[in-house]
C-alpha cells in the first residue's frame, strides 16, 4: 500500500471517529438563569408578572418544573430549590404571582382567584403552542441564555409551597379537565408544606378531581402550628387521598424549609428557623422524587436512613 494511500485511510478513520465521539458532547451547555416574565390575562388586564428561567447545564433536561412560592413571598424566595432541579437536569421556572389583588388574581384564594388559575393552568396546557405565553416566555429567556431554537421539555412536574402548594393542585386538576393531552405529561405533583387558603375549596377540589389518576401526589411537610395553619394542606391531603404512601413529614421541620438559603427573615420571623438537615432532606427527596429513583422511597437505602435518624415520618392516606 502506498504511503500516501496509507494517509489517505489513516485521515478517514481519524474523521469518522471524531463523527462518532461527537454525539457525547451534543449535550453540553452552561447552566444560566435568567429574569424574565411571563403574560397572563386578569379580568380585562393581562399581567406580565416576572419569571425566573433556570437553564441546566443540559440541552436535555429531563423535564419543566413549574416552580411556585407561597402566600406574600416571591418567586427569589424559592431560588434555591431552583437550583437543586436546575443541578439535577431539570429546566425550571419560577413566576411570581400576586399574594393581593383587587381583581382576584392571587396565588392564594382570597374569595375567588379560580378564573386566573385557570389562565395560570393555561400556560402550561398551551405550552406546545409557539405563541402561547409559557412558549413566548421561555423564547425570549432561551435567547438570552444562549439556548435560541431550543424547544421547552414535554414533560412537567409541579411543586408549590405553602399556598403555591394548594395552587399547583387545583392547576394540575384543571389541566385533567382542561388540558387532557398536557395533563398526561404531568409526571409528579408536590406540596411543600401546603397551606389551604382560609376562602374557597381549591385544595379539596384539586385532590378529589385528582384521586382517581395515578399522578403522584407527594408531600414534604412540618409538623402542625400557626405557621402553616395547623398543616392544614396536609391534613386536606392525606383526610382526601387513599394511598399508602403520601410523602413525609420532617419531625422538626421549619414551614421555611422549602426555602432553603433564599428565604429571609419575613418567613424566619413568624415561621422559625430551618435546620439544615432539614433543608437538605426536603431537597434531596423532592430532585429525586421528581426522577422516580427507588432510593428515595419508602425500602430505599436514603429513605430509611431517614426514618432510623428520625428525620422523618411517614404519611399516608386514610
Amino acid at each position: 500500500m502506498s504511503l500516501s494511500l496509507r494517509h489517505a485511510l489513516a485521515t478517514l478513520v481519524i474523521s469518522a471517529s471524531v463523527l462518532v465521539a461527537a454525539p457525547s458532547t451534543a449535550n453540553a451547555a452552561t447552566a444560566a438563569e435568567v429574569d424574565g416574565s411571563i403574560s397572563v390575562p386578569c379580568w380585562i388586564y393581562t399581567y406580565k408578572p416576572d419569571a425566573d428561567w433556570y437553564f441546566p447545564a443540559t440541552t436535555s433536561p429531563k423535564a419543566l418544573v413549574y416552580l411556585q412560592h407561597g402566600f406574600s413571598r416571591a418567586n427569589d424566595n424559592v431560588a434555591d430549590l431552583a437550583r437543586k432541579y436546575q443541578a439535577a437536569g431539570y429546566l425550571v421556572v419560577a413566576p411570581t404571582l400576586p399574594s393581593a389583588d383587587i381583581y382576584g388574581c392571587t396565588v392564594n384564594n382570597l374569595g375567588n382567584n379560580t378564573a386566573f388559575l385557570n389562565s395560570v393552568a393555561t400556560w402550561i396546557g398551551d405550552a406546545a403552542n409557539p405563541s402561547g405565553a409559557l412558549a413566548r416566555s421561555y423564547a425570549a429567556a432561551a435567547a438570552k441564555a444562549g439556548r435560541s431554537g431550543s424547544t421547552l421539555p414535554s414533560r412537567y412536574v409541579l411543586a408549590g409551597h405553602s399556598a403555591g402548594g394548594e395552587a399547583v393542585t387545583y392547576i394540575a386538576n384543571r389541566l385533567r379537565t382542561a388540558h387532557p393531552a398536557a395533563f398526561a405529561n404531568v409526571q409528579h405533583l408536590q406540596l411543600l408544606d401546603p397551606v389551604k387558603s382560609i376562602f374557597g375549596n381549591n385544595m379539596a377540589s384539586g385532590l378529589n378531581g385528582l384521586a382517581g389518576t395515578s399522578l403522584p401526589i407527594l408531600t414534604i411537610s412540618s409538623p402542625p402550628y400557626l405557621a402553616n395553619s395547623d398543616a392544614s394542606g396536609t391534613v386536606e391531603l392525606t383526610g382526601t387521598l387513599d394511598r399508602p404512601f403520601l410523602g413525609v413529614r420532617l419531625t422538626t421541620g421549619s414551614h421555611c424549609d422549602a426555602e432553603g438559603a433564599s428565604t429571609n427573615v419575613l418567613c424566619t420571623l413568624t415561621a422559625g428557623t430551618s435546620q439544615a438537615a432539614n433543608v437538605a432532606a426536603l431537597q434531596t427527596l423532592a430532585v429525586n422524587w421528581a426522577s422516580g429513583e427507588g432510593s428515595y422511597y419508602p425500602g430505599g437505602a436514603y429513605y430509611q436512613s431517614l426514618l432510623a435518624d428520625g428525620v422523618i415520618q411517614t404519611l399516608s392516606g386514610n
